[in-house]
């Protein structure tokens, strides 16, 4: 009997907690509390910056990225979608910005490190680029665009590296120099470098020479300007460093010749 009377109490207890629940269900419809958080619509944002349209993708994605109720994975979507039409048109800062804002929810995305790498590269900042190729292929190892991106930038690094190894450094020995001219490009940054690119420029162009006759030819032109600035050097009217530079124009093809 009072077993009996425990299950009809059990089942009175489960009616009344289910009423309640009805209840309220119909005060949500009446107006009363949701019974659930509505999930934040993505999909104007998403379709706009696809279709490459700033004004309303401007204001349907701001509406996604700026909602508190935005789930994460929507909230990363929104700014990848807003982030690449900004790059598309130029606002690099911006682009950045949300790439930037993504990294932070979810520092595992390989094409978003690309793709920031190629922004900073666009800002002129290739240490960062280098940083974000290499973060992408940690991830991905085997990220197509990443690896040529960092495989470009390590032979621009590479380059600018000899560059600078050799700034100031004429294309001739200065221990050696005894002429007066030698001597005035040995003691001036901008002359030394000068002289090295017009002796790289010639270099460049006897081996680009169709044959022994015009590489003869084109170094002969090269020994008349060497000797030419040497016996013009310290005579009224002669400026060396107009010399180089015109010698050098000539040489990459400058004068249309």
């Amino acid at each position: 009997m009072r077993f009996q009377k425990f299950i009809q109490m059990s089942a009175a207890a489960l009616l009344s907690a289910l009423l309640a629940i009805l209840a309220g269900a119909a005060d949500a419809a009446a107006g009363g509390e949701p019974a659930a958080i509505v999930q934040v619509d993505i999909a104007s944002c998403l379709s706009a910056a696809a279709a490459d349209d700033t004004d309303k993708a401007g204001a349907a994605c701001a509406a996604v990225i700026d909602n508190e109720k935005t789930v994460k994975p929507d909230l990363i979507k929104a700014l990848i979608a807003r982030g690449a039409l900004y790059a598309r048109h130029d606002q690099i800062d911006r682009a950045i910005a949300d790439d930037s804002r993504v990294l932070l929810l979810d520092p595992t995305l390989a094409d978003v490190f690309n793709a920031r790498g190629e922004l900073w590269l666009k800002k002129g900042d290739k240490p960062k680029a280098v940083l974000d190729f290499g973060a992408a292929l940690r991830i991905d190892p085997n990220h197509e665009k990443a690896k040529a991106n960092h495989k470009a930038m390590a032979r621009e690094i590479e380059r600018i590296g000899a560059q600078m190894a050799v700034a100031g450094r004429p294309s001739f020995n200065c221990a050696g120099a005894h002429r007066p001219v030698e001597k005035a490009i040995c003691g001036n940054r901008e002359l030394a470098d000068l002289d090295r690119e017009v002796y790289a420029a010639n270099a460049r162009a006897v081996r680009a020479a169709r044959d022994p006759a015009q590489a003869k030819t084109l170094q002969h032109d090269q020994d008349d300007f060497i000797a030419r600035r040497n016996a013009g050097f310290g005579r009224p009217g002669y400026d060396l460093r107009k010399a180089l530079q015109e010698r050098l124009q000539r040489l990459n093809g400058g004068d249309g010749n």
